[in-house]
Order: C-alpha cells, then sequence, then structure tokens
C-alpha cells in the first residue's frame, strides 16, 4: 500500500519526476535507444536486477571518458565563484554547482545504432559485447513507476525517501571551454547535466539522470550523514522488458561469445532473443 501524499506539505529535498521536462529535449514515442555493454555486465544486471547509474563526477570506467561530464562550463566558473549566498557567504555558486555535480547519476544512451558506440563501449571483456535495443517511452514509463514510490530508494539496506528527481534528455553538444550560459543569469543545474564538449557528438547521448538537491546534507535516522556513490542500482526487472517490448532487441557485438551468452542468460530464465539472447 503506498501512501496517499495528495495533500502533504511540500518537500523541496524531496525528489520529483522530469521537474526539468520543460527545459530538456526529449525523444518522440517510438524513439529506440541502444547501449553497449560487456556481456559480464549484462548478466549482472540481470542476475542483479538493475539499470546501472554513473556519479557524473566519476566516469572513469572507459577509456576516452568525460573527464568534464556535469561539470560547470569553463567560461562560467569564474561568475559562479563570485556568486555568494546571502545567509552562506563561504558557500559560492561555483561550489552550489559542484555539489550538484557530486550528487547527480546518469544512465547513458544512444540515439543510433552506430560503428561508433559499437568501438568506444562494451571494451574490455572476456566474453565480447551486446547491445540492447530499447523503447524510449516504455522505459520511460517504467523508470517513473519505479521513482514514484516514495520509499524506493536503497542506502547501506536501509529505506530512504526519493531524493533523487528523475529527468530524460537529449545531451546539447558544445565547445565546454569556449562557451559561457551564466553572463544574464545563473543557469538551473540540470543543465551542465545535459551539455558536454563537440568531441563527443558522435555519442548521440540520450541520458537519463537521477539528482538530489545541491544545498544541505541528508542525513539517516540515526545521525549518520549520507554520502553519494560512484554509482546507483535502480530496481529494473529485464525478464519483465523483454517480455513488455521496453527491450525490443538484444543482439551480439564483435567478439560475443554467443554460446555462453546464451547458456548464462537460460541460466537466468531467458530464452533466445533474435538469435542472440
Amino acid at each position: 500500500m503506498t501512501e496517499n501524499t495528495d495533500n502533504a506539505p511540500f518537500d523541496p529535498a524531496l525528489g520529483a519526476i522530469e521537474p526539468h521536462a520543460g527545459t530538456l529535449t526529449a525523444p518522440p514515442d517510438g524513439q529506440q535507444l541502444y547501449k553497449i555493454m560487456t556481456i559480464e555486465n549484462l548478466l549482472r544486471s540481470v542476475s542483479g536486477g538493475y539499470l546501472y547509474f554513473n556519479r557524473v563526477d566519476s566516469y572513469k570506467d572507459f577509456r576516452n571518458a568525460d573527464g568534464h561530464d556535469g561539470e560547470q562550463l569553463q567560461q562560467d566558473r569564474a561568475a559562479n565563484e563570485a556568486a555568494k549566498f546571502e545567509r552562506a557567504p563561504d558557500f559560492s555558486g561555483a561550489d552550489y554547482y559542484d555539489r550538484c555535480r557530486n550528487r547527480t547519476y546518469a544512465c547513458c544512451f544512444s540515439l543510433e545504432n552506430s560503428d561508433y558506440i559499437w568501438h568506444e563501449y562494451g571494451n574490455g571483456s572476456a566474453h565480447g559485447k551486446v547491445g540492447i535495443a530499447f523503447d524510449f517511452a516504455k522505459l520511460r514509463a517504467v523508470i517513473n513507476e519505479i521513482m514514484s514510490v516514495r520509499n524506493g530508494l536503497l542506502y547501506r539496506g536501509n529505506a530512504c525517501k526519493q531524493i533523487f528527481s528523475v529527468n530524460y534528455g537529449i545531451v546539447d553538444y558544445l565547445s565546454w571551454e569556449e562557451v559561457r550560459e551564466n553572463i544574464d543569469r545563473m543557469p538551473n543545474p540540470i543543465r551542465y547535466t545535459y551539455v558536454k564538449d563537440k568531441s563527443y557528438a558522435d555519442e548521440r547521448e540520450l541520458r537519463i539522470s537521477l539528482s538530489a538537491i545541491g544545498m544541505g546534507h541528508f542525513v539517516l535516522a540515526d545521525g549518520t550523514k549520507m554520502e553519494f556513490a560512484p554509482g546507483l542500482e535502480l530496481g529494473f526487472d529485464y525478464r519483465k522488458a523483454m517480455t513488455d517490448g521496453t527491450i525490443t532487441e538484444v543482439f551480439p557485438g564483435p567478439g560475443c561469445d554467443l554460446d555462453f551468452l546464451r547458456d548464462e542468460l537460460g541460466k537466468l530464465g531467458i530464452k533466445a532473443v533474435d538469435g542472440a539472447a
């Protein structure tokens, strides 16, 4: 049973469903999303029942990762540092953006099943890589339903209030070192989550973000201050997704050990999909 919160007071520390939809560009219904994974990561995700989200300031798990992912633009930082909070003069706008970045996570997909994403992602596996195609509209609905549960977040095994807001958007590619966006006003932190340097434009990335407010601290019932881990696992049922059309295709990539993939997925109760999984 879920709690009726229709008349509950607004709590700015709690997360929301797509609060920045009006400022982000989402693809239309019917859009396919593509994700390249090592076979090992796919099997871990299926058996663990999760979609993995990286904290945006900790992308180091693949070559050519963007060290500036989610970071305030280089030309914005000086003005952000000069902006101070009236009630916290030692805490600048730049500090605020850095803290927001430290509390923001992303799960990344491509709008295109391109040679580029096959070359760049899912490397280093003993058994090869696979591609997974998702129906964007169905994936969005599934995640929004999961995120609407107020106590859906587990932290060290304890149920917590839902502090993350979920958003969906196509990444905007620009010159990270040259562009300035805080000339007239300081941008919402979500803007920095959805811009990357133009050198990454071939990714054609659709990003799902989970972000917590960048002010103050989150404290557990026992007084422990919450730390934001480098990664989050959001509950996701791959078996159900493969039967209801949220996942539309699983297909082998270069060097894929197809027999191993079929055998291991079979042990997890998943039969052949398009001859690959």
